[in-house]
C-alpha cells in the first residue's frame, strides 16, 4: 500500500515537495512568458501584414515579418524545454524587444498619429516588462550557490561582464535598428521658409504618395532642400531669397508621405527620382536647371540618386556619412573603422531584415558616376556618423568638376548657423555657376 505524502519520511518528503514547487513554478513561468511573447508577435504580424503603413503591402514585409514572427513562436514552443540559465536569458533578450517594437506605437501615440496597429504595439510594451520581470526572476532563482564565495562572485562578475558586451554589440544595435526603420518623424513643422508656397504631392515609380512645399522659382531654376521638411528650412530660405524655386518633401514614412521609414534612407532615390520628375513638370522650372542640398542622410540620398537620375544638374551633400556597412569599411582611420564596422556589422543585417530590402551600393562607389555633373561636399569635424573620416574618401573618389569645403566651427550639418556669409557664399555661388551659367 503506498503511503501518503505526509506519512513520508522527512528525508524524503523534502525532495518531492521541492520538485513540485518547481513544477508550479516552471508552469506559471511558462504561461506568462508565452502570453507575453504572443502578444509581441501579435504586434509584429499586425505591423506587417494586417496594417501595414499607407502605400505598403503586405508582401512588402516577408522578411521583416516573417523573420521575428517564426523567432518568437520558436521560442515560445522552446521555452519550458530550456535549462533556467537559458530560459532567463531569453525572456530578457525578448523582453528587451518587446518593448522596442512597442516604441512606435507610443511615439505615434503621443504625437496624436495614432493608427490601428499602433494599439498592439502598445500592448507589446507591458508584455515585454512582463518578459524582463520573469527573466530576471529565473536569473535570480536559478544562481548557483555552490563553492567558494570568491569563485562565485568572479563568475558572477565575467556573466555580468559578457552580458554587456552581448547588449552593447548585438542586442543595442538590433533594437537601434528596429527603430530606425519603423519609426520617422510623425508630424509637419511649421513653414518658415521667408516667401509664399504650394502644398503639392507627386508619386514615385514604386508608387508611393510624397507630400511637401514648394516655392515657385523666379530664376527658372530649383533646387530640392532635402531631407524633410525640418532640417532644410534656412538653406531653403536662403535659396528662395536668391530666386531659386525651392521643393521640401517628407520622404517616405515620414510626415504625410505614405511608405515604410527608413532613417538611413535606403530606396530613396525613387524618392529623389520622383521630385526631379515634379520638378520638370513644372512651368516656372527649366528641366536643365534642377539641383539639390541634401544634409546629413539627405546629403547621402543625393549622392545616390545623382550617379543615376540625369535631371539633377548639381548636388550639394552636406554631413554625409555611414548608411551601411559598406561605407563602414571605406573608413581610413584604423580604430574608427574597427569601431564603426563592429556596429554596423550589426545594424546593416538588422535594418536589411526589418526593412526587407538589400543594403544599397556604397557610396565611395557611386560618386564617381555623378560626373559631368558638378558636385560640392561640406563637412565639419568631428561631426558625426562617419562625415569627418569619409567625406575626405567621397571627394577623392569623385570627378571633377567637384569642390570640398571643412567648415571652421561648424557641428554636424551646422555649416549655415557656423559661417552664414560664407555658407551662402560659396552655396548659392556654387548653384549660379551649375543652374544659371553665371561666372
Amino acid at each position: 500500500m503506498t503511503a501518503s505524502a505526509h506519512e513520508l519520511p522527512a528525508t524524503e518528503s523534502r525532495p518531492v515537495r521541492k520538485l513540485a514547487a518547481r513544477a508550479s513554478h516552471l508552469a506559471t513561468e511558462t504561461v506568462l512568458a508565452r502570453v507575453a511573447l504572443g502578444l509581441v508577435a501579435l504586434h509584429v504580424v499586425d505591423d506587417s501584414f494586417l496594417q501595414p503603413q499607407p502605400g505598403t503591402a503586405a508582401g512588402d514585409h516577408l522578411a521583416g515579418g516573417l523573420v521575428p514572427t517564426t523567432l518568437l513562436v520558436a521560442a515560445a514552443w522552446a521555452y519550458p524545454h530550456l535549462r533556467a540559465g537559458a530560459r532567463a536569458v531569453l525572456a530578457l533578450v525578448l523582453g528587451v524587444f518587446g518593448v522596442v517594437v512597442g516604441i512606435e506605437g507610443a511615439y505615434y501615440t503621443a504625437k496624436g498619429n495614432v493608427s490601428g496597429d499602433d494599439f498592439t504595439g502598445l500592448l507589446a510594451i507591458p508584455a515585454g516588462a512582463v518578459l524582463i520581470a520573469v527573466g530576471t526572476v529565473v536569473l535570480w532563482r536559478s544562481r548557483k550557490r555552490g563553492g567558494s564565495r570568491t569563485w562565485r562572485y568572479a563568475r558572477r562578475t565575467l556573466l555580468a561582464v559578457g552580458a554587456l558586451a552581448g547588449v552593447y554589440v548585438v542586442l543595442f544595435p538590433v533594437a537601434f535598428a528596429y527603430v530606425l526603420t519603423h519609426v520617422a518623424r510623425g508630424f509637419v513643422p511649421a513653414p518658415e521658409l521667408g516667401a509664399a508656397h504650394e502644398d503639392i504631392s507627386f508619386t514615385t515609380s514604386d508608387g508611393l504618395e510624397l507630400r511637401g512645399w514648394y516655392v515657385p522659382s523666379r530664376n527658372r531654376a530649383a533646387v530640392i532642400a532635402f531631407a524633410g521638411r525640418s532640417g532644410p528650412q534656412r538653406p531653403a530660405r536662403m535659396l528662395a531669397r536668391h530666386g531659386y524655386g525651392v521643393l521640401l518633401f517628407d520622404r517616405r514614412g515620414e510626415g504625410e508621405s505614405e511608405g515604410d521609414p527608413n532613417v538611413f534612407g535606403w530606396r530613396g532615390d525613387r524618392d529623389l527620382e520622383g521630385a526631379v520628375a515634379f520638378l520638370q513638370r513644372r512651368p516656372d522650372v527649366d528641366a536643365d536647371r534642377i539641383g539639390g542640398i541634401g544634409l546629413s542622410v539627405g546629403g547621402e540620398m543625393l549622392i545616390d540618386a545623382a550617379a543615376d537620375v540625369e535631371g539633377l544638374r548639381a548636388i550639394v551633400s552636406e554631413g554625409a556619412g555611414i548608411r551601411s556597412l559598406r561605407e563602414a569599411l571605406d573608413i581610413p582611420e584604423t580604430r574608427t573603422l574597427i569601431e564603426a564596422s563592429l556596429v554596423h556589422g550589426v545594424v546593416t543585417p538588422a535594418v536589411a531584415v526589418f526593412s526587407s530590402s538589400l543594403p544599397p551600393p556604397s557610396l565611395t562607389d557611386l560618386v564617381g558616376r555623378i560626373a559631368p555633373q558638378p558636385l560640392f561636399i561640406i563637412y565639419a569635424v568631428p561631426g558625426q556618423g562617419g562625415e569627418a573620416e569619409l567625406s575626405e574618401v567621397f571627394y577623392d573618389a569623385a570627378r571633377e568638376p567637384k569642390t570640398i569645403w571643412r567648415v571652421p566651427g561648424a557641428g554636424h550639418t551646422g555649416g549655415i548657423e557656423a559661417q552664414p556669409a560664407e555658407y551662402e557664399r560659396r552655396v548659392v555661388g556654387f548653384f549660379d555657376r551649375a543652374l544659371l551659367g553665371a561666372g
